[in-house]
Formats: structure tokens, C-alpha cells, sequence
């Protein structure tokens, strides 16, 4: 067997040293996020049941809501590493500003929507009568942290931009600490019950958002970049974002749909469903880590006209990409007899668990690949293509689930219909790949 050139090798290992550096700070800081709700869970749920039930709805809400603008941070870092890698830091500082400044314009807009119209909502949402005042009280103190929220968002891409996921780590640490000791002093200390929780989380996430301010002002007045909102940069900012807000929306359909089909199926499959989706999330946290390494050095590469380097970091991430898929699906496929009983002790759960957990076990690799794709394809600012990409999976994703149903089929059935969907994703996003057309150097796309 011929071995690779050293030059390939060393290559290889230059690529793994800034993949490494990148993804691990970026994995702790994504795991860290969702522990925010749990604290607030673990916490309120000794209130009460009703209390729990409508943290249950408001934290819903909110999660949906600030999902939706998740583009601040992935467009954010694509432009700002494009600067950084052409060299120009003002740009690429002066890029994040306006990305900061969308994200308070946005996070306004979202206060002014949600405040009169919480108990609707709450409504709409399901929440039964008992937990709709619980909910309404914890969603329109909550959504007076949104703006921070998305600042968090904006900022955290700014830092990735500049190649540096331990900030984010570091603050998303300092953050869930601080919402912690908050929740506890506030709920049971100052007796302020589900209203404290509320205002322990918009305390740390308001406690972040100056925080990567801080970071972002003293670097903005260490390049000699101006703070002051621009018209035309924060336009471009939203017009960069449209895409991927399509496809972000499209993916969350795509889940909601899931949902809704499992529903159908009865109460013990679509039990299990949300177990499945839960540790399918869980994956998908190792795998968008790696993939957000790529944006930041894809976006890197190409800004500083290296379309050569921007191939081989691709082709090594596919590798890490695939072998963490092989990884994480040979742990689910041997695990399941010990983990599925953590989750749940009744057999009619049990039973759809774990033949629907190997479908999800074999198709880790195949996810594998669409994350860093995907990673890359927004490093490179693609955004259209991917949001393009994402509506035709939608739509061939949605008569196979709804196959489900009218042709009998269980939860196994639907998660094959899930795995259809993630090898449509991982088709369109090869050929675009294979295509080249997405390598565009300079400073901007």
C-alpha cells in the first residue's frame, strides 16, 4: 500500500491541530446552553406541577424563538473570517459590529411582539389552565433578555470568526454558573417563585452578552474600528441572513413534522420519539462542533485567496466528519440496553426504542457528513444554495413521513424517513461541494 507524500501528512496534521483547537472549546460551549433550561427545570420543579408545565411551555417558545435567529452567529462568522484570513481586522471587527447591532434591532422587534401577545401565545401553545399564568409570567420576563440573547448569538460569531472558541466556552461556563446561584437565590431565597427564575436567566444571559461586548469593544479600539451603527452594513447583514434563516426554518419543519407524525402514532411511540430526538440532538452537539470549526476556517482560507488550502481543510473535516460518525454510531448501537432504561421503565417504550435508535446508529455517519458540509458550505458564505437545498429536502422529506401513517408504519418507519431526509441533505450538499462553486475568494463573497 503507497503511503500519502509527507507534505499531504503534514498537511493532515496542521489540519487536526486547528480542528482540535477549534471544535472541543466549541462542543463544551454548545452542551452548554441547553443546561441553562435545565437548571431552570431542576429548580422550578420543585414548585410545583403546574409551574414545571408552564416553564415547559415558555421555555418552549423562547427556544423557538431564538433558534430561528441562529444566522447571527453562522453568517457572522463566515464574514468575519473572510477578513481575517484577507488580513484587513478593522473590516472584520467593523463586520461583527454590524452583526451586534442586527441583533439588538431583532431582539427589540421580538420584545415588541412577544409582550402584549404572551397569553396567546401561551394559548396557542397548549398550555392547560393551571400552567398558562405560570408560563405568561416566565415568558414575558424571559423575553426581555432576548436581545441579549442574540447578542450572545452575533458575538459568539465574531470570536469564532477570529479563530477563538474559548472565549465562548469560558463565558458560556461563567453564564450557566451565574444562572444557577441565580435561580436558587431568586426563587427560593427572595421567595420570587417562577417570576425568579425568569429574572436569574435574563440577569446571566444579559451578564454574557457585556461581557462578549467587552471583548468586542476593547478589539474594535485596539484596530482603530468604529462602534457606531452603519445602515448599509447591518442591510447586508440581514440580506446575508435570509438564507440561512430559510434554512433554519426549513430544518425546524422538518422536526416539527416529525413530531407531529409520532404523535399520530400513538402515546408509547411518540414517547419514545422525543427520547430518540433528544439523544439525536445530543449527537448532533459533537457533530456541529466540528462543523463550526469549519466555518471559521474555511471562511479563513478563502478570504485570504487560498482556494487550494480551503479544499484539503475540507477533505480532512469529511474525514473527521465520517470517522466521529462511525464513532458515535458504534456507542449508540452497543449502549442502548444500558441507557434506554435511564430514560424510561415501561416495555411499550422500551420495545420501538431500541430498533429505532440502530436506525439512528447507522445513519451517524451519514450525519457526519452533512454537518460538515454544512459547516463548510456557510464558511464560505453559500447561504442560498444551502437554503435552496434545504427546501427540496423538505419537500421530498414530507410525503415519506406522511407515508407513515397511511401505510401503517411505526416509529421505526418515521426514522427511516428522517434518515431519507439527512441523505437527500448529505447528496445536495456533495455535489455542491464536488461542484467548486462555492470556493469564491477575497474579502466578501
Amino acid at each position: 500500500m503507497t503511503q500519502a507524500p509527507a507534505t499531504t501528512r503534514r498537511t493532515d496534521r496542521r489540519h487536526d491541530r486547528e480542528i482540535i483547537a477549534l471544535a472541543l472549546p466549541a462542543f463544551g460551549a454548545l452542551v452548554a446552553e441547553p443546561l441553562f433550561v435545565m437548571v431552570d427545570s431542576a429548580v422550578i420543579g420543585h414548585l410545583g406541577t403546574s409551574q414545571l408545565a408552564g416553564l415547559g411551555v415558555a421555555a418552549g417558545l423562547l427556544t423557538t424563538a431564538v433558534s430561528v435567529f441562529v444566522f447571527l452567529a453562522y453568517a457572522t462568522t463566515a464574514a468575519v473570517a473572510r477578513r481575517v484570513g484577507a488580513g484587513d481586522l478593522p473590516a472584520a471587527i467593523r463586520q461583527g459590529m454590524d452583526g451586534i447591532w442586527l441583533a439588538l434591532l431583532l431582539g427589540a422587534a421580538v420584545i415588541a411582539a412577544v409582550l402584549p401577545t404572551a397569553p396567546w401565545l401561551v394559548e396557542a401553545f397548549g398550555a392547560s389552565a393551571t400552567a398558562a399564568p405560570h408560563a405568561t409570567t416566565y415568558l414575558r420576563i424571559s423575553a426581555l433578555g432576548i436581545p441579549a440573547m442574540l447578542v450572545v448569538l452575533a458575538a459568539t460569531g465574531v470570536l469564532r470568526g477570529f479563530q477563538d472558541t474559548r472565549t465562548p466556552l469560558y463565558v458560556a461556563i461563567g453564564g450557566f454558573s451565574a444562572n444557577a446561584a441565580l435561580n436558587v437565590g431568586l426563587v427560593y431565597g427572595a421567595g420570587l417563585g417562577i417570576a425568579g427564575s425568569a429574572w436569574g436567566t435574563v440577569i446571566a444571559q444579559c451578564g454574557m452578552a457585556a461581557v462578549y461586548l467587552a471583548v468586542v469593544i476593547r478589539g474594535a479600539r485596539r484596530h482603530g474600528a468604529s462602534l457606531r451603527p452603519d445602515a448599509a452594513g447591518i442591510r447586508a447583514c440581514a440580506q446575508a441572513g435570509v438564507p440561512l434563516l430559510v434554512r433554519t426554518l426549513s430544518l425546524r419543519a422538518v422536526l416539527l413534522i416529525a413530531t407531529a407524525i409520532a404523535a399520530r402514532l400513538g402515546d408509547a411511540e411518540v414517547a419514545a420519539h422525543q427520547i430518540v430526538l433528544t439523544l439525536w440532538s445530543l449527537l448532533a452537539f459533537a457533530l456541529d462542533a466540528i462543523a463550526i470549526a469549519g466555518q471559521a476556517i474555511i471562511g479563513r482560507y478563502l478570504g485570504a485567496g487560498d482556494a487550494d488550502g480551503a479544499r484539503a481543510a475540507c477533505r480532512r473535516m469529511v474525514q473527521w466528519g465520517i470517522a466521529s460518525g462511525v464513532v458515535l454510531g458504534v456507542l449508540v448501537a452497543l449502549a442502548r440496553p444500558l441507557f434506554i432504561p435511564l430514560f424510561t421503565s415501561d416495555p411499550t417504550v422500551q420495545s420501538p426504542l431500541m430498533t429505532t435508535l440502530l436506525v439512528v446508529a447507522l445513519t451517524q455517519p451519514v450525519s457526519g457528513i452533512v454537518f460538515i458540509l454544512d459547516g463548510v458550505l456557510m464558511g464560505a458564505g453559500d447561504g442560498p444554495y444551502l437554503a435552496g437545498a434545504m427546501v427540496v429536502t423538505l419537500a421530498l422529506f414530507l410525503p415519506a413521513a406522511l407515508a407513515v401513517p397511511a401505510f401503517g408504519g411505526g416509529l421505526v418507519a418515521l426514522w427511516w424517513a428522517m434518515a431519507l431526509m439527512m441523505t437527500v441533505r448529505m447528496l445536495t450538499l456533495w455535489l455542491r461541494t464536488r461542484s467548486g462553486r462555492w470556493i469564491v475568494t477575497g474579502a466578501s463573497r
